[in-house]
């Protein structure tokens, strides 16, 4: 895995924020995460800015997943609730950030990507865009319960469930429909369509937007349960290993998944 940056630009009102890592199609580093989390905390300090934008390097993805290769050195469970809270500490910057936020998808959107994509307000996507969470057919590994949340209120629980349990890959098409995509656009069509979609937002008094975010937010965590337990046990299984091991030696089929 290549290190990869997250890079921010302010141009104007609008701020852009860019994963750079084309050569593992832009798969998030441990660093990576990181960058992402500081970039959105300085944002959200930043009263000039009225819209974020985040988007792949490349063409080919917005993002499509994270590097798993530290997972290798997990021993138990408890390396796994480790994990995913910090995965929710970075996701809860981009959730913070008080002014509007668009993903641009142009290729994969897959695992963390979705769940960055999820975190926006709106996504506009091309038509090779492809969305997807396949877990259970990888790595055999679990989300967060705040994760899990973020998706399926801006996914829907039946798409939720085709991309989680089925492992399915669903297409920007099929997703138009829900109301997940704001857009979906030719490339050609793309940097015309954000911008008259960035200028939308911005007009917005900054105050509402802020405060209708926060609002919504509130709502979707205000009750959420707590799953620590289901993560250590998924993270401490025989077959999470046995998926790290599978994904890593470069099989992508399913392992025999034993259930234990």
């Amino acid at each position: 895995m290549t290190r990869g940056r997250v890079i921010c630009e302010r141009e104007g009102v609008v701020a852009r924020v860019l994963f750079s890592n084309p050569g593992a199609h832009n798969a998030l580093t441990h660093e990576m995460w990181l960058e992402l989390r500081d970039h959105c905390t300085g944002l959200a300090d930043d009263s000039d800015i009225r819209v974020v934008v985040f988007r792949g390097e490349g063409g080919k993805a917005f993002v499509s997943g994270t590097d798993i290769s530290g997972f290798a050195s997990f021993t138990s469970g408890a390396d796994g609730l480790a994990y995913e809270r910090g995965i929710d500490d970075c996701m809860a910057a981009v959730d913070a950030l008080p002014m509007a936020t668009i993903a641009v998808i142009d290729g994969w959107a897959v695992g963390g990507g979705l769940n960055i994509a999820s975190a926006c307000d709106f996504r506009l996507a091309t038509p090779t865009a492809r969305f997807g969470s396949p877990l259970g057919r990888t790595i055999g590994n679990c989300l967060s319960m705040s994760s899990y949340a973020r998706i399926v209120s801006a996914i829907g629980a039946a798409a939720a469930r085709r991309m989680l349990l089925l492992g399915e890959m669903l297409s920007a098409q099929e997703l138009l429909g829900s109301g997940f995509l704001y857009r979906v656009v030719d490339s050609s069509q793309l940097e015309d369509e954000l911008k008259s979609l960035c200028g939308l937002a911005a007009a917005n008094a900054p105050l509402t937007t802020g405060v209708t975010k926060e609002a919504l937010r509130r709502w979707r965590n205000g009750n959420l349960p707590a799953i620590d337990d289901l993560i250590e046990l998924v993270y401490g299984s025989a077959d999470f290993k046995l998926g790290v091991r599978n994904f890593l030696a470069g099989n992508r089929a399913p392992p025999d998944w034993s259930g234990s």
